[in-house]
This record gives structure tokens, sequence and C-alpha cells, in this order.
């Protein structure tokens, strides 16, 4: 019996893979700039950060079908039934996440979205304070600031989580799901109807209107 046809299906967008592949190095670029004492570059990177997560929140609701919060969420349950056949090599049907990808999606980006908030009202005690701490009480603020360190260790966590999970994909299920993400492009039944993707204009407008946001609120300090 001969083998099923398959063909290159584009499945992520460009604005998709500008976010997943910026966030880590702009998380390095915070860790280290905190280290090497740069702040107005931690700063940058943190409002950065900000405005894409914003942008791929809002992409979520408005953007591509595999973008979209709603393509992708499933039940808990699925979830769960999902990861007890992760040992199955087989060709998954799903074309964007996969029910548990869905979950792990969700809590980064909660994740990354509280780390920048949060640095708005910290306050180092050394003369560097985020554009907000000064409009909250200094026990707010300390609390905050407590917060913006130990969700900067959850990040850590979920982020190593995600690499495991993919190692475990390519090794049980013999897929590689960076390449798609690099590339936009993965391997599918050629039957496989292609998802619709976003306007790249309305991108364009969301993510100017997330850097407006970001940069409205980084000039209230």
């Amino acid at each position: 019996m001969s083998a099923r046809p398959m063909r290159q299906v584009k499945v992520w967008d460009g604005w998709v893979r500008l976010v997943h592949w910026s966030i880590p190095l702009l998380l390095g670029l915070s860790w280290w700039s905190v280290q090497a004492g740069r702040m107005e570059l931690h700063y940058l990177s943190g409002y950065t950060v900000l405005t894409l997560v914003l942008f791929r929140i809002g992409w979520g609701v408005i953007g591509s079908d595999t973008a979209r919060f709603s393509h992708f969420l499933r039940s808990p349950l699925a979830a769960l039934r999902h990861l007890r056949e992760l040992g199955r090599r087989e060709l998954e049907p799903e074309i964007g996440h996969n029910p548990a990808g869905g979950w792990m999606v969700l809590v980064l980006l909660l994740l990354l979205l509280a780390q920048p908030l949060t640095g708005l009202f910290a306050d180092s005690g050394y003369g560097d304070y985020g554009p907000l701490a000064k409009r909250v009480s200094s026990e707010t603020s300390d609390w905050l600031t407590g917060l913006h360190h130990r969700n900067f260790n959850l990040i850590l966590a979920a982020a190593s989580l995600h690499v495991l999970a993919v190692t475990a994909y390519a090794l049980l299920k013999g897929q590689n799901l960076v390449w798609p993400m690099l590339t936009g492009r993965k391997t599918l039944p050629a039957a496989t109807e292609p998802p619709r993707l976003g306007s790249p204009w309305r991108a364009a407008v969301l993510l100017g209107a997330a850097a407006l946001l970001v940069y409205g609120i980084s000039r209230l300090g």
C-alpha cells in the first residue's frame, strides 16, 4: 500500500514566529542587563517584551487561525488525553498547537505578561524604579518587586518544561516542532486545508497600537 501523499503547508505566520523567537532573546538581555547594571537597557527590553506579549494576546483574538486561542485551547481533559498518547509514533492531526501545547502557550503568555507588568511598579531601592513605582505605596511596590523576581524563575521553569516537551516529541514521536516554527511550514497530508493567515496590515496596526500603549505607560514615570 502506497504511503499517504504529503505536502508542505504554511501554518505559522511571521508574526507568531517573531514573538516566539524574540522573547527568549529579550529575556536573556533583561537578565544580563540587570547583572551588568545596565538598567536603562533593562527597561527597554522589558517594554519590548510587554509590547510583544500584548500584541500576541491581541493576535490570539483577531489573527491567523493557528494563532487564535479559540483554535488551539481545548479542555484540560483533552490535553491530558493527548499527553497519554505521547509515545505513539503517528502523525498528529493538529495543524497548529496540540491540546497540551495550547495550554503551555497560555501559561507562558500569562507569566510573560506578569513579568513586565510587575516591573512597571518595581523599585530596586538603589534609585532604579519602574514608571509606576511611585504611584503606589512603598509596601505595594516592594511586594510587586519581589513578585517580579520570583516570576522570572517561574518563566524559566515553564520554558524548561516547554523545551523538554519539544525534545520528547522529537524522540518519542519523531516529530520536529522547531523547524516549522523557524520556517512557518509543516509537512501534512496533501488533503489538509491550509489555515487562514491574518492580514499583515492588521498585524502591523495591532503591533503599533501595543507599542504606543507601552510607550505611553513608560512616560508616566
